[in-house]
């Protein structure tokens, strides 16, 4: 039987049902952009706010407290951001007694620029930091401004047991790595999330037992790289060399961790997010074809099919490489998807360079990615070594194409799932239809069935009649041997 969860995610913010009673007098209201592991943090700030008397309301004119989690990826999500804090500050005009403050990564890459220069938010709190928001908390309410954006050297919060706000009571996230070593030229990660740093392993088990003794079925691990995952101990994963002869033979690496989480809990739907080609180890893949509890689904970035673009990018596989991984994973796991992550008009990208990533596509056909324009962001070595000098419109018409290319490949993969009988998880109602639930399968594909007798949280085998390019669309056969 679930436990009622009285929060929930609306699509941009994260609140409350107005329907579930609380004794506590400050409210908070949370918004959050981005990434998942942004929406996981804001999980952790609600646990940590619960602790010293807050609520989440979803009524922003009912707030004392306005928070609001950054992404600092593209430029699109902050211009997103910084309309929002307009309209937080023209209700802040009429309510005096309001506090707005900003967290993640915006916070953690402008820093004392909201404080100082702009003056439009009173706290400024970094992804490391949300352990001292009482601290903070209390200072803005004496009247002073705060700001804590030191980035630390361990895993966080790996005590903390967050609050699920982002879940609908079925699926929920747990962080198993904080940061990124790679450096590549575009990204902003490592300045804004630090270096990579992995979280006691049986604290992740441990957390993976309660979500599923509370009745949760599927966990996604997240980090910014999951393969990089290593526990010697604690700290960087850059000072694992000076680790001792025995914290490096009872290291864990990813698979290992893997595993042990596949291993807890065998009915429990277990994913990953996010690998990174130069880390994702053969061994990872064998784990995942040897238990039926991992998904088959593999979120591979790859930014560029030219090897020009991707030594600019820093990104330390080449195209070949990137396909050599490709071929192993569909040897070992034939029935596995691949999605990706993709930009388009990086600074010196020819057209030659763009026919290069159409033609990786057309050799892998991904199930599914994540298409974007290059935005230069502040800080990272493409802004200050190299020119955005790509058209905006030839940009955009690549863009263009990538995108079409890649929803001619996503038909052609649902396509060969009709007349397959696939297990889905049901996660929520369909958007098009209140007649019509909405579930996933191994593969990470949208699948579309009827209500019938089944209900959110189900493990349902479903026959595969019809698809579009997004979504496939089934019949209930009956449970599956995992209720």
């Amino acid at each position: 039987m679930l436990e009622k969860n009285p929060y929930k995610y609306n699509g941009e913010s994260l609140v409350v049902d107005e329907d579930s009673k609380n004794t506590k007098t400050k409210n908070v209201y949370l918004e959050s952009y981005g990434c998942a592991m942004n929406f996981s943090d804001s999980e952790i700030v609600m646990s940590i706010l619960s602790n010293i008397g807050y609520q989440s309301t979803g009524n922003i004119n009912h707030a004392d407290l306005i928070l609001i989690n950054t992404c600092s990826i593209r430029e699109k999500a902050e211009l997103t951001v910084r309309k929002r804090l307009e309209k937080f500050n023209r209700i802040k005009r009429t309510n005096k007694n309001l506090k707005v403050g900003v967290l993640g990564c915006m916070a953690e890459r402008l820093k004392h620029k909201f404080l100082d220069e702009e003056k439009i938010v009173d706290m400024v709190v970094g992804p490391d930091a949300y352990k001292d928001l009482p601290n903070l908390i209390k200072e803005i309410n004496n009247g002073d401004d705060a700001v804590n954006v030191i980035l630390s050297k361990d895993e966080t919060y790996g005590d903390i047991n967050p609050v699920r706000i982002n879940s609908n009571g079925v699926n929920a996230f747990v962080s198993i790595t904080r940061g990124c070593d790679n450096m590549c030229t575009f990204c902003v990660v490592p300045f804004t999330r630090g270096r990579e740093r992995s979280r006691d392993p049986q604290s992740i088990v441990n957390e993976l037992n309660e979500l599923a003794d509370q009745g949760y079925k599927e966990v996604t691990l997240l980090g910014q790289n999951v393969d990089s995952y290593l526990w010697y101990g604690g700290g960087l994963k850059k000072d694992f060399q000076k680790a001792s002869e025995i914290q490096k033979a009872s290291s864990i690496n990813f698979s290992k961790l893997l595993e042990m989480c596949a291993l807890s809990n065998p009915k429990m739907r277990i994913r990953f997010s996010t690998s990174n080609p130069q880390d994702m180890s053969i061994e990872v893949i064998k784990v995942m074809s040897r238990h039926k509890n991992i998904c088959n689904h593999i979120h591979l970035p790859v930014q560029s099919g030219s090897n020009t673009i991707l030594k600019a990018m820093n990104r330390q596989h080449t195209r070949k490489e990137y396909l050599d991984l490709i071929n192993s994973i569909y040897k070992i796991m034939p029935d596995c998807s691949i999605s990706h992550d993709m930009i388009t008009g990086f600074p010196n990208e020819s057209e030659n360079d763009h026919k290069l990533t159409l033609s990786l596509m057309e050799k892998v056909k991904y199930s599914f990615g994540y298409m974007f324009k290059y935005s230069e962001r502040p800080g990272t070595l493409a802004a200050k070594k190299l020119n955005d000098n790509v058209d905006e419109k030839i940009k955009s018409r690549r863009l263009s194409e990538i995108v079409e290319l890649q929803q001619k490949h996503s038909l052609f993969r649902n396509k060969q799932k009709i007349n397959q009988v696939v297990e889905i998880l049901i996660e929520k109602e369909s958007k098009k239809s209140a007649n019509h639930w909405a579930g996933r399968n191994q593969q990470n594909s949208v699948v579309i069935i009827p209500k019938e007798e089944y209900n959110i949280g189900d493990f349902v085998n479903v026959k595969i009649n019809d698809c579009t390019s997004a979504t496939l669309i089934g019949k209930g056969l009956g449970y599956s041997e995992n209720n």
